[in-house]
């Protein structure tokens, strides 16, 4: 049995939150730099432009690359022959507040009725699994809620079948438009219940842009919804053009004869995320 110190779960949660808001991943970068070199449309062209440089002062400043440093979501995977010193839920928490109010990251979580703020971006939002070994991975997803705000879930029929999935991962890009700050990377949970195809599309945002689905069929599927997507000719930012979207990213599961549940999952053009492994 490994031990852990709730310490260093608060150190590992604030490092990332503040690695994550103030600049994007290299497989972010890379993919705004491939659709700037890449695009024809003027307008959408000019804004990713923007972007980069948005990026180079981000990276020079230490500043934010977006003004929404989101909802702390966290993901934590915990090995079974683990054992936390002290609370996980507190040290996570702690951590958040830590980074967000040394980072000066904006504060953004308040009380759903009331509307009053809670003044230090907590609690975050923490799902948890259960895998093998004594590891401890957690995965720092700040959200922001432009892009969440255009996230759609539906209970399709059976009978709906692949088509019916099709139609409704387009009509939801159609829905959005440019509210989520595309280019974007959409994740798609299929199968399940009503919450685990949810948790699925959330998931799937963590994926590097680039990754490649281990199953062969899914592949070919994010493939194709990315290829239909971008030849909508929303674009980057809503600007128009073919790159509204960076990467499809679709997991599914087992679900009931009776049911198909879809859920999409818009991540901005940001894509925030960052991982340790303590």
């Amino acid at each position: 049995m490994r031990n852990i110190e709730a310490a260093e779960i608060t150190a590992a949660v604030k490092s990332l939150f503040l690695e994550a808001c103030r600049m994007p991943g290299a497989d972010v970068l890379d993919a705004i730099k491939n659709a700037y070199e890449n695009e024809t449309c003027a307008p959408a062209k000019e804004g990713l432009r923007q972007l980069l440089l948005n990026a180079r002062i981000a990276k020079e400043t230490h500043m934010p690359y977006c003004q929404d440093t989101g909802m702390a979501v966290v993901f934590i995977e915990i090995g079974q022959d683990v054992h936390i010193s002290g609370s996980l839920e507190d040290a996570v928490n702690a951590g958040v507040r830590e980074a967000y109010d040394t980072g000066y990251l904006r504060k953004s979580v308040l009380n759903p009725i009331s509307r009053k703020n809670t003044n230090d971006n907590t609690p975050a939002v923490i799902h948890y699994d259960i895998v093998s070994g004594d590891g401890l991975k957690i995965s720092a997803a700040p959200k922001g809620f432009g892009s969440e705000n255009m996230s759609r879930i539906a209970m399709l029929k059976p009978s709906d079948g692949l088509s019916g999935i099709k139609s409704f991962v387009i009509e939801s890009v159609k829905a959005a438009g440019g509210s989520p700050c595309p280019p974007v990377v959409i994740g798609v949970g299929i199968g399940g219940t009503f919450e685990k195809c949810a948790l699925m599309a959330k998931k799937q945002l963590l994926r590097e842009i680039g990754s490649v689905n281990p199953d062969p069929f899914l592949a070919g599927l994010e493939a194709e919804l990315k290829n239909d997507i971008n030849a909508l000719g929303i674009g980057a930012m809503g600007f128009g053009g073919g790159s509204y979207c960076f990467a499809v990213h679709i997991s599914a599961y087992p679900t009931h004869i009776a049911g198909l549940p879809v859920a999409v999952n818009f991540q901005c053009h940001a894509a925030r995320h960052a991982s340790i492994t303590l």
